[in-house]
């Protein structure tokens, strides 16, 4: 019961704190009687997302004390498991009684740390007055729980670092507006390349460059130790690292696991391909890489063909490999990528029948598809031409239009 209270008057101040944080362009559904939950990287700004949720909460005239905040990441209330996370829910409603009555709101942080925590929270559901929000930073371990115990109870919707116009609110610069004059891109172009580098998670946004770099850097080992090497009990350290290290190298370029493992097994490394597979997926688990398969009728050619890497945060790229720092189209072409991914369109990149490759096919969610073809500068003639080649040719194969977006097209098109 005590922790319980000092939890709570630790939240309260926490509130007050980040009541200045930048506003998140995302919402919670509203449907009665569903899990809410958040998912995505760990320090991708979900705790201030939940914060500012509650905040919401509170101007509509909730009184503070029907809502629960609890932080799973704590470690004085660590281990817990189901029985343990009911009896604190619990001794909540005993330390506010008048909460039985009323319809309360329980705020979960990185829940997937409870083992059990399905069972607990359709208890909730099934017995209390509440609405309950959840965020985690493992897809596969939320997705699986949500499958087999909440099925058809709950709604999920995925937090990332902040995308560019999240990134200018929070530095108080001024957004791209019609008509673009010269002297407004070439700030803008400034602004975009700073935000490439600085990237966009929260805590790093006001830190000096030598602490951004060694906070970007510490944010890959954690994810590395805490979300992979612990949770899935992984042996080979040294050969996840490497593995990570060589993704994050290859943003927007095919990667292939077949390629890999010779290279490695030529350096001495003794490993089966489906390690690397699996060390591939716990990666991606962490939503710190993602990958984009080939566009293809053909199931076989799908799953021989190298897939794409995209990686979670420009910032993060460039922290932990220094060699992308003037290749401004890759940096540029991720970004895009991490935009589709949060307009939840089907992603995938396309191979022309001349061996031309185009950077996405998408879909969106009323089956319509687009070919996006991405450069950094337009009035690089031969590049240009290249690129335009390819597109033409992918329109032709697939039937349907595409097009190019270089830096001013992606501040209009993205953000206007």
């Amino acid at each position: 019961m005590n922790i319980l209270k000092t939890l709570q008057d630790e939240f309260k101040e926490n509130l007050v704190l980040t009541e200045n944080s930048t506003l998140r362009e995302y919402q919670f559904p509203e449907a009665p009687n569903i899990i809410k939950v958040a998912i995505g990287m760990r320090r991708s700004g979900k705790t201030y997302f939940l914060f500012q949720t509650i905040r919401k909460l509170l101007a509509t005239g909730v009184p503070i004390d029907r809502i629960l905040y609890i932080n799973f990441e704590d470690e004085r209330i660590l281990p817990l498991d189901g029985k343990g996370m009911g009896k604190m829910i619990d001794s909540w409603y005993t330390l506010y009684p008048e909460n039985h009555h009323h319809l309360c709101y329980l705020f979960l942080d990185e829940v997937q740390n409870v083992e059990g925590w399905p069972l607990v929270l359709r208890r909730m559901l099934d017995s209390k007055n509440v609405q309950i929000y959840v965020t985690g930073s493992s897809a596969k371990l939320l997705s699986k729980e949500i499958a087999t115990s909440l099925r058809g109870r709950s709604l999920a919707i995925e937090i990332s670092p902040y995308n560019y116009r999240e990134y200018l609110s929070t530095h108080q610069l001024e957004g791209p507006s019609r008509p673009f004059g010269k002297k407004a891109l070439d700030h803008q172009r400034s602004y975009l390349l700073e935000y490439f580098q600085t990237g966009g998670f929260p805590a790093v946004q006001s830190m000096q460059r030598n602490e951004q770099l060694d906070t970007l850097q510490n944010y890959v080992e954690t994810v590395i130790f805490r979300d992979i090497v612990e949770r899935h009990e992984i042996g080979n350290i040294t050969l996840l690292k490497y593995l990570n290290h060589s993704l994050l190298k290859s943003v927007g370029a095919p990667f292939s696991i077949n390629k890999f493992y010779n290279d490695i097994k030529s350096q001495g490394y003794k490993v089966g391909k489906d390690t690397l597979h699996a060390y591939l997926g716990y990666l991606e688990d962490a939503f710190l890489i993602f990958t984009v398969p080939i566009l293809t009728e053909s199931l076989r050619h799908k799953q021989t063909s190298p897939k794409k890497v995209y990686v979670v945060d420009n910032g993060l790229i460039l922290a932990n490999t220094f060699n992308l720092s003037e290749n401004f189209g890759k940096l540029l072409e991720n970004q895009v990528y991490l935009d589709l991914r949060r307009q939840r369109k089907k992603i995938f990149y396309y191979k022309t029948s001349g061996g031309y490759e185009v950077d996405f096919v998408t879909q969106d969610r009323e089956g319509k598809y687009e070919i996006l073809q991405v450069v950094w500068d337009a009035e690089d003639s031969e590049t240009l031409e290249r690129e335009e080649r390819a597109l033409k040719q992918a329109e032709e194969e697939l039937g349907f239009s595409g097009r190019i977006i270089n830096w001013s097209t992606y501040l209009e098109e993205f953000f206007l």
